[in-house]
């Protein structure tokens, strides 16, 4: 059930039931399977669509194909934190510049910056490395999200992130680690294990830069940290290969 509830809460997968907030909260744990499935539904569809079409026509499709799938919860919390940041304002002014419904400047320049480069970043990929970084780009993403809802405070008290906040327990984050790993070792070898690194990384900058400017996250910082770090993939895949650092990629 922990499970369709993490399908439900991150896709848009015809998932139709009603989940309790304990059950919600703690489907932390299933998020990078919740990841690994996009994941394969994205290199299904590149494969698919090589046979037809030019590779920056796909990257694009495949784009669009993650956004609608998502339901484009985590672009809209990038774009809401994006406009928080550009008020410069108390942290609780900020927050209550999150909080509107309605997309700002920056948030729209922010969210194109972010699509421009994961576009940019996916077509300039080494072939070699492409079907790899298509599946691990939306594990890690999700990893990296259940990470940062761990180990920061969180800086309202209401919203749904509040729910996994409360309710997500520390053997769903090793449920969530122990999943990520796996993909990473079985799809990069050591190779996954330094970009998982890598990530790891990416999000305590960004969860320490983010919380600086709210006093803690939300959930809209978790939508940009997820958006961020499934970038940050395929620049770092990326950088192994084209830089022939084969003892860190197969």
């Amino acid at each position: 059930m922990k499970f369709l509830a993490a399908l439900q809460f991150l896709t848009t997968f015809p998932v139709r039931r009603d989940f309790s907030p304990e059950e919600i909260g703690q489907s932390l744990g299933y998020f990078p399977i919740v990841g690994l499935i996009l994941g394969l539904v994205l290199a299904g569809l590149s494969w698919l669509l090589d046979l037809l079409l030019p590779v920056a026509l796909v990257d694009i499709l495949l784009i669009v194909t993650l956004v609608v799938a998502t339901g484009a919860l985590h672009l809209d919390g990038l774009l809401d934190a994006c406009d928080g940041i550009a008020a410069h304002k108390t942290p609780q002014e900020r927050l209550d510049v999150m909080r509107d419904s309605r997309a700002g400047a920056f948030g729209v320049i922010g969210a194109c910056c972010l699509l421009l480069l994961k576009y940019i970043s996916l077509t300039t990929m080494p072939e070699s490395a492409r079907m790899a970084a298509l599946v691990l780009m939306p594990v890690l993403g999700r990893w990296g999200t259940v990470y940062a809802v761990f180990a920061y405070p969180y800086a309202t008290r209401h919203g749904v992130g509040r729910i996994f906040k409360e309710q997500g327990r520390w053997r769903d984050l090793a449920l969530a680690t122990i999943t990520a790993l796996f993909v990473a070792v079985v799809l990069g070898r050591f190779g996954g294990l330094v970009v998982m690194f890598g990530i790891w990384i990416t999000v305590i900058t960004m969860a320490a830069y983010l919380g600086s400017r709210f006093g803690g996250l939300t959930g809209d910082t978790y939508g940009a940290i997820t958006e961020v770090t499934e970038t940050s993939v395929l620049i770092i895949v990326s950088l192994f290969v084209r830089n022939h650092w084969f003892w860190a990629w197969p």
